[in-house]
Parts: structure tokens; C-alpha cells; sequence
């Protein structure tokens, strides 16, 4: 068994704890030559530290790794790579001012006369990309290219430094419908070509579609290895999870009541000085979910950032509850009753190197009963952030922990137990369930779904259609900036809305729609 050449990497008895905690207890994973083999578990299962003990990142305390039948000691990335390793982490490793050659080529330069050839740099990033159909612009800055093209990017970094067995971690965390199809392909071709890819996540759907094989890890255990042909995503969901999980949203029909959030022939321009948001117009009800579906890159960031005060509107109006509140700053807009739940966690959600308890009263720090007189009240901030991580199930030894240290999916729950905590009248969740594990999602999708059985009035903005078909009321669909239609959820399929959102069939809905209703 540890000398078998048939695998690609085997891990026994692969044990890893850090101080309070055993992350990886005797876990055994095994690798075959040429397959996709998913590692599947909840955030925080130990997934991501295994692969980074594969990776040389960690040094795991006990058992053994073999590499293509050899048994290896892996002291740092620099020998995993020598070993054939590479890893795409969740978080890119990339510096966004260079181009994407140079992020490709980065510590291995090719050099002529002492100094960088840049001219071979660009042909021999242009030579790989060719050779595994992963099409990019080799001198576009990153900074400037979509996530997904980033991740194709880290792709050949890996390839570029020979990599063999590729680590992908949460590859479509962060993707588009669209790009998750484009990676799936690439995915099979570079198995084709001989690679061996271990595909660390947590969607169910993407690892019946891709996966030869699964294994689930559930608090630092190992589970069962099967393959995937063989078991169902409800059989996966409840290995993660260790009982059954609702894979379908279960909601009463809605009942909206009067207009909370009004957005007005909203015009915006994005970082690059070009027009973001084109006339957007759309309402939204108490006691509603109204979803904005779209490809990345539409203008649902900069939608994001003009109702949360964060970009300039141009042009239009938010209203809220009647009151105009285009000018408000982001405090002043929270103070009237809107939450929210940031895209990306950890540039706008948290502060990575404040404790939990501190991140959970961002926004409330200076109101009683959390301060008085400038005086912070750490009995009354620590007993409440207790209850939260409670009451949210937040997966830490104590809320004395830094936000960095959680996974991503704790991450998020600490957002959503702040913004919850406010009872916000409109409660605004921007990609909720980006990046987090299924009984995550189960969770995010019940207190949404609470949120507006409240009274509350809920805007999703998500890439997730199955997300948005099952969560939403109703369902506006945003293309170049502008909403071109919004649909009851009963008459919006995935077919219907996909081909709005690449700009088919939108003719015919450029009339004003605001409310739908």
C-alpha cells in the first residue's frame, strides 16, 4: 500500500493539532494517477490544512507521504514543488500592479544579461496557455482582469513550475456559473494530459459533475472514501455534516408589504472612470426577497457600494423609506436601518486582526451598552458575543480568537451575527453564501428566509442561480448596469434567466419595470 505507484500521492495517518485543537486526526487520502478526487467537508473540517501539509505549508506530527510510491518528507512549498506539487490557494497569491506574465513567471524569471527577458517571459507564458487551451493576456496587470481569468492565472503558475498534482483550493468559490463550466473543462483537460487534481470543496452539485472520486472529512476525521458515480449529494451532505441536511429552500409565500427600499435611474461609474450602473431602477418590499441576478461584472458591486454609501452615485436616488438618502454617509445609512453583508469578507466585513468580539461590535462600538463615555464596556461586548457565537454556531474555542484565524465559512457567520444583531428594516446580502459549506448555507438560507417572515425587506445579490431561483420573491436580472427585467419567481427558470443575463431576449423588457408588481 505505501509503495504503490498507482497513486499519485498517499497520505497515512496524516495527524496535525495546533494549541486546543486536532485539525487532522490519522486521516488517510489517497491520490490515483490522472483522476479528480474532491475533498469534501464543512468549513473548518481540516480540508484546507491536510492539502497544506501536502503543500509543505504545515508540518503534520504524525504519519507518512508517499509520492508516486516514494515516501517524502515535505518541509516547505519549495520541495513540494520539486516533488511536483502546486497549489491554487482560495485567497489568490498574486500581485494585482504586475502583468499577468510576470505573476506566471515570478521567482523563476527567465533571464538574459543579468536581467529579466521580458520578451521570453511573455512567449513562454503564451506557449503554456496555449498548450493547456487556458486562454489569458499575458500582459494585461491582473488588477485588471476578471476573478476567474485570475484564477487561471494561478493555474499556470503551478504549471509554469511543472506542476503534476494540483491542489485546487474552493476553486469556484468565487466564480461565475459561467466560469465554473469554463474551469470544469479545463479541469478534464488537464487530467487529460496526464495531471492528477485534488479539488478541495464543499458544493455538492460541482462534485458529482467533476469529481472521479470523494472523500469527506468531518472535524478533523476521515469519513469514508467513495466513488462518486456510486452515492447521491444527499448521501454527501449528510457525511459533512454528520445528519440530514434540507438541500431545498422551505418558505411560505410572501406577503410584501409598502416600498422600503426605492432605487431610482441610479448612474454610477466604476474605478476606471467608466459607467457601472446605466438607469437602474428597481424597488424593494417589506417582507420580500428580491434577488439581482447576473454575470460578474455588470455593476452589482458598484450597486452594492451606492446603497451602502461606499461609491458616488452620478445620477438617480435611493430612497429609503421614503427618505432620500443618496448622500448619506456609510454610518449615517446604517444608523437608518440597513445591514449589510459584504461580498468579500475580508476587505469589507472584517477586521482580520480584531479579536471576534471586537469584529461583532463593529458599527455598535461606541453605543451603550457597549460604551460609555468613551469607555468600552468588555463584561457587556464579550457576554453578548458569546450568546452570537452561539446562537450562530461559530466554530471557535472562544470569542478571544483573531477573525484571521477562522475559516471562511466562520468568517462569514460572524458578519451575518452582526448585521442580524442590528435588525435592520432592509437587510442587504451581497454573495451570503459565497465560499461556505452546505450546512452553512442551510443555515444562511433559514435566517434570510426568518428575516423576511419578520417583516423585513431582504435585497440578494448573488452569482448563485440556484441560490436566487429558490431564496427570491421575485428576481431582477441586471445586464450592463441596468435592470432589464424583474420576473415572479414562478415564471423565471434557469434557462429563462441565464439568457437575460448574457444579454439575450432583453429587448423587449427596456420599459420601466421598477416594481413588477
Amino acid at each position: 500500500m505505501h509503495e504503490d505507484a498507482n497513486f499519485a500521492v498517499e497520505m497515512i495517518n496524516i495527524t496535525k493539532r495546533f494549541p486546543g485543537v486536532t485539525a487532522n486526526d490519522k486521516i488517510n487520502f489517497q491520490l490515483k494517477k490522472g483522476e479528480i478526487h474532491a475533498l469534501l467537508g464543512e468549513n473548518g473540517a481540516g480540508k484546507s490544512t491536510l492539502m497544506k501539509c501536502l503543500y509543505g505549508l504545515y508540518q503534520h506530527d504524525e504519519g507518512q507521504i508517499f509520492i508516486n510510491g516514494k515516501k517524502v518528507e515535505i518541509s516547505s512549498p519549495n520541495i513540494a514543488i520539486k516533488y511536483g506539487i502546486g497549489m491554487v490557494h482560495q485567497h489568490f497569491m498574486l500581485v494585482p500592479p504586475f502583468t499577468v506574465a510576470e505573476n506566471i513567471v515570478l521567482g523563476s524569471e527567465p533571464t538574459k544579461n543579468f536581467m529579466i527577458d521580458r520578451k521570453k517571459t511573455v512567449e513562454e507564458v503564451n506557449s503554456l496557455s496555449k498548450q493547456y487551451g487556458l486562454n489569458v493576456d499575458s500582459q494585461s496587470a491582473v488588477q485588471d482582469i476578471s476573478v476567474g481569468m485570475q484564477q487561471r492565472v494561478e493555474i499556470l503558475k503551478a504549471l509554469y513550475r511543472g506542476a503534476n498534482i494540483l491542489i485546487l483550493d474552493e476553486p469556484t468559490a468565487v466564480l461565475t456559473p459561467q466560469e465554473v463550466d469554463e474551469l470544469i473543462d479545463i479541469m478534464k483537460s488537464l487530467t487529460d494530459e496526464g495531471k492528477s487534481i485534488i479539488f478541495i470543496t464543499h458544493k455538492l452539485k460541482e462534485v458529482k459533475a467533476i469529481a472521479d472520486r470523494v472523500t469527506v472529512i468531518r472535524n478533523g476525521k476521515l469519513i469514508d472514501t467513495v466513488y462518486t458515480k456510486d452515492t447521491t449529494t444527499n448521501e454527501l451532505a449528510k457525511m459533512m455534516v454528520g445528519r440530514e441536511v434540507i438541500l431545498e429552500v422551505d418558505k411560505d409565500k410572501a406577503e410584501p408589504g409598502e416600498v422600503i427600499l426605492e432605487a431610482a435611474d441610479l448612474y454610477a461609474k466604476n474605478n476606471r472612470g467608466l459607467t457601472a450602473l446605466n438607469g437602474c431602477s428597481f424597488n424593494v418590499h417589506k417582507g420580500e426577497i428580491l434577488g439581482i441576478a447576473g454575470v460578474e461584472g455588470n455593476g452589482q458591486s458598484e450597486l452594492t457600494e451606492v446603497l451602502t454609501g461606499l461609491r458616488k452615485l452620478e445620477k438617480g436616488a435611493v430612497k429609503l423609506k421614503g427618505k432620500n438618502i443618496s448622500s448619506f454617509s456609510t454610518r449615517d445609512i446604517i444608523e437608518n436601518g440597513v445591514g449589510h453583508i459584504p461580498e468579500d469578507r475580508q476587505k469589507r466585513g472584517l477586521v482580520l486582526e480584531f479579536t471576534i468580539f471586537e469584529n461583532l461590535i463593529l458599527g455598535n462600538h461606541y453605543k451603550f451598552p457597549y460604551a460609555k463615555n468613551g469607555k468600552m464596556n468588555y463584561n457587556k461586548i464579550k457576554a453578548s458575543a458569546r450568546k452570537l457565537i452561539k446562537d450562530f454556531d461559530i466554530r471557535t474555542p472562544s470569542e478571544n480568537v483573531m477573525a484571521k484565524s477562522l475559516s471562511g465559512g466562520n468568517q462569514q457567520k460572524v458578519i451575518l451575527a452582526r448585521e442580524f444583531a442590528r435588525d435592520p428594516d432592509l437587510l442587504l446580502a451581497a454573495q451570503p453564501t459565497r465560499g461556505v459549506d452546505v450546512g452553512a448555507i442551510e443555515f444562511i438560507h433559514s435566517k434570510l428566509i426568518e428575516q423576511r417572515d419578520a417583516g423585513k425587506a431582504v435585497l440578494l445579490i448573488s452569482l448563485e442561480l440556484d441560490e436566487i431561483l429558490s431564496l427570491c420573491d421575485r428576481i431582477a436580472v441586471i445586464y450592463e448596469g441596468e435592470i432589464v427585467d424583474i420576473l415572479e419567481q414562478e415564471e423565471a427558470t434557469e434557462e429563462k434567466l441565464g439568457l437575460m443575463m448574457a444579454g439575450a431576449e432583453n429587448d423587449k423588457a427596456k420599459g420601466d419595470d421598477t416594481d413588477g408588481r
